[in-house]
């Protein structure tokens, strides 16, 4: 007789399970359970990280194929999970801390309803508190993962960076938000790992490569914000406990590897005056380890009797004058002779080692940097009262220039405004006509008065560009995004096809062109429709080869001209004609399944909306350029 199935015990009712059931079975309230679902995240199983299999998808709600099965029978509307990972949830180390919490805080109530205060304190100095270090390093097995998901943390930190406190944001978080970005900001510019930066109405863009990764986060501008009363913040503050100590983990390995102290000291009284990264200062970690080594104890306690250094020095003369000194002084030869020989090292290629030859971090870090990270060492700038200290200090400094701001903005600049050092003026007003003396105008001539746009335009095209087309008061030029698109996309710097060779000289010469004889219109339309004859019969025989030749020569066609056209006729009698590519693609897409076949549609219509856009987009730009010419 077979094993008999009972209802609720097998299938999508064994497999998934409500949420109310699942907070039922890790008894915790609702708030900690999505705590659960959005720390957990992805995580790695602790077998293998090289197999995709290996790795445990997100917690979040499920849809089962058959939700009145899963439901066991009710068709209720509620939210699924799999059982395994409710179970998997169960022996989180979050979830046990979680649970002391709820009943610390019912101790802590009664405490206080009862009026022991006494008994209060001492709960409140055992307060229950989890940390999340075992969940970053499942969900992060190595250092490069990490680096590769620390987009979203980067953007969350320096959005909370710049947000007031408030009863539902302490100030302890947005305080510890703007060291973690300073952190952060401080290594890159210390690196010089920044690539690229794009203004947009939403904030600055921000890209940077560390460790062969591409990193792309974005700050908002420092206007004064406001949280909404229809965000739900907790959710928030949830992802942001966890970027906080992934960045923390991300930032100590970056110094360590740079050989930087980490933290780096703040000097709170350069905080405290609006100083913002220059308050911190970086620190090496070699200078730090013979600090300490120099404020260890320099005496000793021995038997009673107090050994200093100074003794220690003097023994060790004494016991070195009382030697006495060898006259053989051949067989003193001979010992360092033996010696050296024993150390001398021979060096071997390895066989069973191949890792050797590969680069690490160290000889990484020894290369030279790229002119591009450079390009602002040459100069040293002023940042004018109007323009955001914050943004461009770390842009200039990031891409090695020395910048200088007044005191209205801040504290901690590293030079004043009449130094003669300063090549370029950052300043974002109109020109205003003022009194000034020559002393002053000798000084505003040796420099170079330019918009802001500049300094992004030139990071962007990896050179200096002109400073004439951003000086002061100028329209600026359109400040396009240095993000690569897919290829084939529309770029609005690139001449349209066919643009090339088109010259405003030719445009304005257009009138004197129309009055030409009717005869010589005639005769250069016969000598054009034999050219054009000529080139359609060109084929390798070198017959029609040579009367096409001599149609180009009576029409008086260069010959470079002329070989590119038989070039061109050629290409174009060996293409395949439209009709036969379609019957080949439909041969193909026959030998497709039916999900090769959708995602190849997909594919295809994917493309031909991008090709329309572009063909949109070069349309009105042809336009725009021929109401240019007829005004």
């Amino acid at each position: 007789m077979g094993r008999i199935k009972q209802k609720g015990k097998a299938g999508a009712a064994k497999n998934f399970t409500t949420r109310s059931a699942a907070v039922k079975k890790l008894q915790c309230s609702l708030a900690d359970f999505r705590r659960l679902c959005i720390l957990k995240g992805e995580v790695f199983t602790a077998s293998s990280f090289n197999k995709v299999s290996d790795l445990r998808p997100g917690i979040f709600p499920r849809e089962p194929r058959n939700k009145k099965k899963a439901n066991k029978g009710s068709s209720a509307p509620t939210s699924f999970y799999y059982t395994k990972d409710i179970a998997y949830l169960a022996h989180e180390p979050v979830l046990k801390r979680l649970r002391e919490h709820k009943a610390f805080a019912k101790k802590l109530s009664r405490a206080l309803g009862r009026g022991e205060w006494s008994a209060a304190k001492s709960l409140e100095e055992q307060k229950p508190v989890y940390r999340l270090d075992h969940i970053i390093k499942e969900r992060y097995p190595t250092f490069i993962d990490a680096l590769r998901d620390i987009d979203d943390a980067l953007c969350m930190i320096f959005l909370f960076s710049t947000l007031p406190s408030t009863a539902r944001l302490p100030r302890e978080i947005v305080e510890n938000c703007f060291r973690l970005a300073a952190e952060w900001q401080l290594y890159v510019m210390h690196s010089h790992s920044l690539r690229r930066v794009f203004l947009s109405i939403k904030g600055v863009y921000y890209q940077a490569e560390v460790m062969d990764q591409t990193i792309t986060w974005l700050i908002p501008y420092q206007f004064t914000q406001s949280v909404p009363p229809d965000v739900d913040l907790r959710v928030m503050l949830t992802f942001l406990e966890l970027y906080q100590t992934l960045l923390g983990f991300v930032n100590f390995k970056l110094y360590a590897d740079a050989s930087l102290v980490y933290p780096p000291p703040l000097d709170a009284k350069k905080d405290d005056m609006a100083a913002g990264v220059g308050a911190f200062s970086l620190q090496a970690a070699q200078a730090q380890a013979k600090k300490s080594a120099v404020e260890k104890i320099k005496s000793v306690s021995i038997d009673g009797k107090t050994v200093t250094g100074k003794d220690v020095r003097q023994t060790i003369k004494n016991i070195s004058a009382s030697v006495p000194q060898q006259e053989d002084g051949a067989e003193m030869e001979s010992e360092d002779k033996t010696a050296e020989e024993d150390e001398t090292f021979v060096a071997q290629a390895s066989h069973s080692q191949v890792a050797s030859d590969l680069p690490t971090l160290q000889s990484l870090n020894s290369l030279p940097a790229s002119t591009s990270s450079n390009v602002f060492a040459p100069y040293t700038f002023w940042l004018s009262r109007e323009v955001p200290r914050p943004i461009f200090e770390f842009i200039i400094r990031s891409f090695g220039g020395r910048v200088g701001w007044p005191q209205s903005s801040g504290s901690g600049s590293p030079f004043n405004e009449s130094d003669e050092s300063i090549t370029h003026v950052i300043i974002d007003r109109p020109p205003v006509q003022k009194d000034e003396t020559p002393a002053q105008r000798e000084l505003r001539l040796q420099r170079k008065y330019v918009q802001p746009q500049w300094v992004v335009d030139s990071i962007n095209a990896g050179k200096i560009l002109l400073e004439d087309t951003y000086t002061q008061g100028k329209p600026l030029p359109p400040h396009l995004s240095p993000f690569g698109e897919s290829a084939g996309a529309y770029d609005p710097t690139s001449h349209p096809e066919g643009d090339d060779d088109v010259d405003m000289s030719d445009v304005e010469q257009a009138g004197e062109d129309e009055v030409e004889d009717e005869g010589s219109d005639e005769e250069a339309d016969i000598k054009k429709d034999n050219l054009e004859a000529a080139l359609a019969s060109v084929t390798e025989d070198p017959a029609s080869l040579r009367a096409a030749e001599l149609a180009a020569e009576a029409a008086g066609m260069d010959y470079g001209t002329f070989e590119a056209k038989v070039k061109s006729a050629k290409k174009g009698a060996s293409k395949p004609s439209k009709a036969s590519e379609e019957a080949e693609q439909d041969m193909n897409k026959m030998l497709m399944s039916n999900k090769q076949k959708k995602l190849y549609e997909k594919m295809k219509y994917s493309q031909q909306k991008k090709s329309a856009e572009k063909e949109r987009l070069e349309w009105r730009r042809r336009a725009i350029q021929k109401a240019k010419v007829d005004n």
